[in-house]
């Protein structure tokens, strides 16, 4: 949620409603879909390839080390689908257009904040893998942080200006005063401690004349925010004029803010402000208007949901879920992250939004070439029937938000049914076989192409193949090159970590790791984007997203990937560009004899499933004009993919280097100079 100017309004007075805090040796209830915005947005990380998902896992594990460091216990409470009573959906609508407009400005080298399309599955792998405490509500997490908080007498972390209003016992502290990164140590002593501000309710009524707390909800529902937005109200503005000297230098919101906040403190209690409110509105208005603010200033109150029951026994009771009458397997994945919003938004609103990326915007969206596997995604869901009392009449049909150019539109989606019938309520019940093989006919892949594939790998290998038969902006062989060889990273990594393989650390793995590292920091700010390579590789990432969500329904046949290694935008991209140029995947990989066996092995198991033209060479599938066939310039399917080449990769990608700034594309037939 959010009130419309108030977190400016309270930061520019920052002396007056907040206290300082040196953070240590306590909980801490973190609101975590604004944490993995913030630490998305402010850290510097790449927003226009794709997201460079390891470069965001190293930020959100040096965010953590800080807390340890400082002996503060985290606990992440993340949103879950969309309300029920969907009454937040202009809102959702509205910030779904403005994400669009961002991608748009990034995709032509403007600014913008997007986040990458699957930052919040590689945000819930980090966190498991550090063991922090996290768990996902069924729907908004707001109420569900502040009841927590208050049960452990303990601050809240976000960046959301609600929790201005909510009477937290100790408090609140916005991102942007939780100094993280400046740790320091208490006088005399090693202990450390977070420098921070906590907003003081106390201090914020004491400036408007001691005005009740009972009063500010009705405030935060009559300022507007996600629930309320109202154009009645602007009549009821219109009528009441701030006090005389309730002015700001920040314009009409502040001043709204101001004039509403002192012309409420002359009452005593919300019921009273609430009539005086009315009578100013059309008498056919008001009682709609007055059942729309009062069970919107609901959200303000504690909730039912008792989320230190999950913290301490894995499980926990949320009464609106439990009234649909869902299968407990999948309220308990839901709760522990195992599951994603998107299933459940599909199981009980039967209505999803595909996340915008940086794309090309004048093609039909990227995810049209996933929508297959979601259709099956969705009738696996059709047979979890949820009660049908406790939800509005709905056709057994499911309908996706997507973009269409710049804008947002709703379309209905035909439901596939597997060829067995699987119920969902059953799935946990199902052979790892049977369930194998929904999966990878979902992918139009055959199993036996993964067997040599390690298991880690063998989803985003499967998700490939079903990408080069469905790309719908067709990929070259360049495209999957760069792919694979981005895949090589976690791998590498294991291999330089590994402490039975010595010989590696010093050798070919961490030379080639070091190398796709010194690749990736070429792709400098300000380089233009090749739209095209762009949308190719946003179509992967929505075919990897469906891709794992199903496996995550039908409770992982294969294991879960490590997505904070397995794509980096900025890699993948330059490694494009380097391809285009004539540099050599056969020289690079030469640095790493187990690194070449395991890209030959990926690369065959795509090879069986790609188009023939992926095969053709450079000048037929690429160029414009068609040029003679060079010696040395036709892709081998029996060489791991690459050209004839074997000079020295880094000879090669230096050569090429101003191609950087250009467009990759209008190179693709540039020979070597000699």
């Amino acid at each position: 949620m959010g009130i419309r100017g108030l977190m400016s309004f309270v930061e520019d007075h920052g002396d007056e409603f907040f206290t300082d805090l040196k953070l240590r040796n306590t909980k801490i209830v973190i609101d975590g879909y604004a944490l993995f915005h913030r630490l998305c947005f402010s850290s510097g990380l790449e927003l226009q390839y794709g997201g460079d998902y390891d470069s965001f896992a190293d930020v959100v594990e040096k965010f953590f080390e800080s807390l340890f460091a400082c002996n503060i216990c985290p606990y992440i409470v993340l949103d879950g689908g969309c309300d029920i009573s969907d009454k937040k959906l202009t809102t959702i609508k509205d910030r779904a257009r403005e994400k669009i407009q961002m991608a748009h400005s990034l995709s032509v080298g403007g600014g913008g904040y997007v986040c990458p399309l699957l930052i919040r599955e590689v945000f819930i792998q980090v966190l498991s893998k550090l063991r922090v405490c996290f768990v996902q509500c069924f729907s908004e997490a707001d109420r569900d942080i502040m009841t927590l908080a208050n049960h452990w007498n303990c601050p809240v972390l976000s960046s959301d200006s609600d929790f201005c209003i909510f009477d937290l016992k100790t408090g609140f502290c916005p991102f942007n005063t939780f100094h993280w990164r400046n740790r320091n140590t208490i006088k005399g002593t090693q202990d450390y401690y977070i420098p921070a501000k906590c907003f003081s309710l106390d201090a914020f009524c004491r400036r408007f004349s001691n005005i009740s707390r009972d009063l500010l909800p009705l405030f935060a529902v009559l300022c507007g925010n996600d629930y309320v937005n109202l154009p009645i109200m602007e009549t009821f503005f219109s009528r009441v004029r701030p006090p005389l000297g309730a002015t700001s230098s920040k314009g009409r919101r502040h001043h709204r803010v101001l004039g509403l906040l002192n012309w409420l403190s002359q009452f005593s209690n919300a019921a009273e402000a609430l009539e005086n409110v009315l009578k100013y509105l059309p008498s056919k208005n008001r009682e709609n208007v007055k059942e729309l603010l009062c069970s919107s200033m609901e959200e303000y109150q504690q909730s039912q949901v008792k989320l230190q029951d999950f913290f301490q026994s894995g499980t926990y009771a949320c009464p609106g879920a439990l009234d649909l009458g869902l299968p407990e397997w999948v309220l308990a994945a839901l709760a522990k992250g195992q599951l994603s919003p998107f299933i459940s938004d599909a199981l009980v609103l039967r209505r999803t939004f595909l996340h915008t990326q940086v794309e090309h915007m004048q093609r039909p969206s990227a995810h049209r070439i996933s929508q297959p596997i979601r259709q099956v995604i969705y009738g696996l869901l059709l047979s979890a029937c949820p009660c049908q009392e406790a939800l509005p009449p709905q056709p057994l049909v499911f309908s996706e938000v997507e973009r269409i150019n710049k804008n947002i539109k709703t379309s209905v989606v035909a439901v596939e049914f597997p060829k067995d019938h699987f119920d969902v309520s059953n799935l946990t019940e199902l052979s790892l076989a049977s369930r194998q093989m929904l999966l990878t006919e979902t992918l139009k892949v055959k199993r036996t192409v993964l067997d040599p594939i390690p298991a880690l790998l063998k989803l985003p290998i499967a998700v490939s193949c079903y990408w080069l038969q469905h790309s719908e902006a067709k990929a070259k062989m360049h495209h999957l090159q760069a792919l694979l060889l981005g895949m090589l990273l976690g791998p590498l990594q294991a291999m330089i970590n590994s402490p039975d393989k010595e010989e590696l650390q010093e050798g070919g793995a961490k030379k080639l790791y070091e190398e796709l590292q010194r690749v990736k920091q070429q792709t400098r700010p300000g380089t233009r984007l090749d739209l095209d390579t762009a949308h190719i590789f946003c179509q992967w990432q929505s075919c990897l997203q469906m891709g794992l969500y199903l496996n995550q329904l039908l409770c992982c046949p294969f294991p879960e990937p490590d997505l904070t290694r397995l794509y980096s935008g900025s890699l993948v991209h330059s490694l494009c560009r380097q391809l285009l140029a004539s540099a050599s995947v056969e020289s690079l990989l030469s640095m790493c004899s187990e690194a070449q066996h395991l890209y030959q092995q990926l690369f065959n198991a795509t090879k069986s499933h790609a188009p023939a033209e992926l095969f053709l060479p450079k000048g037929k599938s690429s160029s414009k004009k068609k040029k003679p066939k060079k010696q040395g310039t036709s892709q081998s399917k029996n060489r791991v993919g690459t050209t004839s080449d074997t000079r020295s990769w880094q000879e090669e990608s230096n050569r090429f280097g101003i191609l950087m700034v250009d467009n990759p594309e209008d190179h693709t037939d540039i020979t070597k100079l000699e």
